[in-house]
């Protein structure tokens, strides 16, 4: 299992935000304005953000998009299958980028300090097709959210709290 602080490589992302674009022109949907400004965001944070983090990284440039126009864009990218939706366990929706060649991670979640890192397991994979098959379940996506203590939060627990 390799945890690492990146989801996807640049070349990854820089591939899905051309992709995402192609895409949703060939859709009938224009380049520019709120579109733009939320896959620009999301192309540079690759692993989950909430909508408040991408309407933050929005207002934080030149660009000025309201957060009821973040939710649409994030609306229409996880109806496209652009952008994956994921629930983490504590009521708040976060998004990614859905990379065409279906290349993905997990993510370990600390219980202490909310820290989300992604994680990639090519073991986990196999397991988890393996297990698809031997229950004649052909698995079309999957997620998987590991919750425990980070390293930090565990060097601080107290004796026998982890």
């Amino acid at each position: 299992m390799t945890a690492h602080s990146h989801g996807h490589s640049p070349a990854a992302t820089t591939e899905w935000l051309e992709h995402a674009n192609r895409a949703l022109a060939e859709a009938g949907h224009r380049a520019g304005g709120a579109r733009a400004a939320v896959l620009d965001v999301l192309a540079t944070h690759d692993c989950c953000r909430t909508a408040q983090d991408i309407f933050d990284g929005i207002r934080s440039g030149e660009r000025r998009v309201g957060i009821a126009s973040v939710y649409r864009v994030l609306d229409l990218l996880v109806g496209k299958r652009l952008v994956l939706r994921l629930d983490l366990g504590d009521g708040v929706s976060r998004f990614e980028p859905a990379l065409a060649d279906g290349h993905h991670h997990h993510h370990l979640i600390c219980t202490d300090c909310g820290q989300v890192t992604p994680f990639e397991d090519p073991a986990l994979e196999r397991a988890i097709v393996a297990t698809g098959r031997r229950s004649s379940f052909r698995v079309a996506e999957h997620d998987v959210v590991l919750r425990g203590q980070c390293p930090d939060c565990a060097a601080t627990a107290p004796e026998g709290t982890a």
